[in-house]
């Protein structure tokens, strides 16, 4: 079973077109200007010196390497010459300053070339997986090879020294990424020696007597004995990802077994209902089961990015829709929120709350308005490469049965029998919940995820799957009740006690103060009003509004419970979309009556 590349799938109208669009048009280029202003292009060509503006970083190569990654993306889905003017141009830099024993590292051998391979925490071998990774998406989309080149033979050092030589200052990478691109890379050229090398990173963390235990960077104990997801959210993920494409590479039921036993613990007691991940600030890592916390959560959109890739990966070895279930968590709420409707600002954490008073007296200040670029950038590029191939985890294909995880708009070719075939979908999700398919081609089984949120769909369903067969020129709908829900928390996830977080299908709401005035957290939502779902200019889903109450204000500090309470009709917004208009204060976690 195989996730079916993105590639094969054109994403046409709808919510998702919205953002492809977006993308194409704004978001690439808006991610490509602010890095030029930074330097990080120009970085590339290893001439920074002392006395110059934008001092290259020890992990510029990855900003860059993203974007290369999701603009080679962009060009394969449709001719881009601009784009891959600019992709020509870095790849020559590359090429002409890559030592020639393969390595390349812009900072390393522009800042500190002494101390190559010397400091597992300065991200040389995490610049080198992005780079596979954009190498891989550029030789696909152009078949120019000149990148992919430099790839192998910076790959063929990197063998030589870690796992040949061993003479590296360290075992396995600070910063998990490489992994993953290796079992891409190994995919695409066949090349043993790119399995062998990711396999050794995975065998070798937290089992190496040479390797720092280090519990933040996922080193303290052997992968296949791990239980409980910590540490660095997106390190983890990452690292997690590989480990599941490795497992079904191998067939390595022990470390399927350890995945299993990861994912449970991330989605049962360390994932906010967004789909964010990364709850304690201080280190950008997960916290201990339950604690989420709203207002001071951490919620790295590339943490939310890298869950969604580890679900992607588990999806190709079990038949179970829980994986699509996170995958559309992620999209539709925790993913989004990372970049503004505009496509010109990005979020790199994304809270549940934000009081801006209590920012004002705390140590820890979110902030509350997305910016056009970070110090560290990671989150936009990732942004761009990702809604660049957001079908990568559309469907699963084993032989002539197909799975369908993620809804939208569409048309996807298909190898069935032998022959091309053609499976179109045609819906305005996530507005309603009518997906239709029209299918040609040879014979085939169909199965349609029921998202767990759901609940009153009645048909029978085989591990969150209902059954169709399809014959060429046949149609099928799927009506998926599009009921407003409540969703309340697991009682030792304190920080929602008492409260309902709004869900209308994939998509979690929130209040923002701009609408509903201040006090958010006095406001109570009232279940049995009568509620208007509306389709509004600039938010690409329903906007709702339900009717609510509040208490009156007060001349004094404390009184007698009472039951005054002035009513109004609260206007919800989709997670996603807050703070596009202004700084305001945001309530995702409200009362119910």
């Amino acid at each position: 079973m195989k996730n079916l590349n993105f590639e094969q799938t054109k994403i046409k109208d709808g919510f998702w077109g919205f953002y492809s669009d977006l993308d194409r048009n704004a978001i690439v280029k808006n991610v490509y200007d602010r890095f030029k202003e930074t330097g990080r292009f120009d970085a590339l060509r290893c001439g920074w010196r002392e006395g110059m503006p934008n001092k290259p970083h020890h992990f510029w190569d990855s900003d860059v390497a993203k974007w290369i990654e999701g603009a080679a993306y962009l060009i394969e889905a449709a001719p881009a010459p601009d784009l891959e003017a600019l992709i020509d141009e870095m790849v020559e830099d590359i090429a002409e300053n890559q030592r020639t024993d393969g390595y390349f590292n812009s900072y390393f051998q522009t800042i500190e070339p002494s101390k190559i391979f010397t400091d597992r925490r300065m991200h040389e071998l995490y610049c080198a997986g992005h780079m596979i990774e954009a190498a891989i998406a550029y030789h696909r989309a152009t078949g120019k090879d000149k990148l992919l080149n430099c790839m192998l033979k910076n790959v063929d050092m990197i063998y030589r020294i870690f796992v040949e030589e061993q003479s590296a200052a360290f075992v396995t990478p600070g910063h998990p990424e490489i992994e993953l691109a290796l079992l891409k890379l190994y995919e695409y050229t066949g090349d043993k020696k790119h399995l062998e090398l990711a396999r050794f990173f995975i065998d070798q963390r937290g089992s190496n007597e040479r390797e720092e235990k280090n519990p933040c960077n996922q080193s303290d104990i052997p992968l296949r004995e791990v239980s409980d997801a910590v540490g660095h959210a997106v390190r983890a993920c990452y690292l997690y990802t590989a480990m599941a494409m490795l497992a079904k590479i191998d067939g390595d039921d022990k470390l399927k077994k350890a995945c299993d036993r990861l994912f449970h613990d991330i989605v049962n007691s360390k994932m906010s209902i967004t789909g964010g991940i990364g709850a304690d600030h201080s280190e950008e890592k997960f916290s201990y089961q339950y604690d989420l916390p709203n207002s001071d959560t951490y919620n790295e959109t590339c943490a939310a990015i890298s869950l969604s890739m580890f679900a992607g990966a588990m999806q190709e070895m079990e038949v179970n829709s829980r994986y699509g279930d996170v995958i559309e968590r992620v999209y539709y709420n925790g993913f989004l929120s990372g970049v503004s409707l505009d496509g010109e600002r990005f979020f790199y954490t994304n809270p549940l709350e934000i009081d801006r008073k209590k920012y004002a007296r705390s140590t820890y200040q979110p902030i509350c308005e997305r910016v056009k670029v970070f110090n560290c950038s990671c989150c936009p590029p990732n942004v761009v490469r990702m809604l660049a191939s957001i079908s990568r985890y559309m469907y699963t294909i084993d032989g002539d049965t197909v799975y369908c995880n993620q809804f939208g708009e569409s048309e996807t070719k298909l190898q069935i029998g032998g022959k091309t075939a053609v499976l179109t979908q045609t819906t305005d999700y996530p507005y309603s919940g009518k997906i239709t398919f029209h299918y040609s081609g040879e014979p085939m089984t169909l199965y349609v995820r029921i998202p767990d949120w759901c609940v009153e769909y009645r048909g029978d369903t085989e591990n969150g799957f209902v059954r169709f067969a399809l014959s060429d020129g046949d149609s099928v709908t799927v009506d998926l009740p599009m009921e407003i829900h409540f969703i309340e928390a697991n009682p030792y996830a304190q920080d929602n006690s008492g409260r309902y977080a709004l869900q209308r299908g994939p998509i979690v709401y929130c209040m923002e103060e701009i609408d509903n005035g201040e006090n958010l957290r006095d406001i109570t939502l009232l279940e049995n009003s009568e509620a208007k779902v509306v389709r509004e200019n600039g938010i690409p889903a329903p906007v709702i509004y339900l009717g609510a109450e509040r208490r009156p204000a007060a001349d004094h500090l404390y009184r007698l419970k009472n039951s005054q309470r002035i009513s109004f009709t609260a206007r919800l917004i989709p997670y996603f979309a807050f703070a596009n208009r202004e700084a305001t204060d945001m309530l995702v976690w409200t009362m119910v009556r």
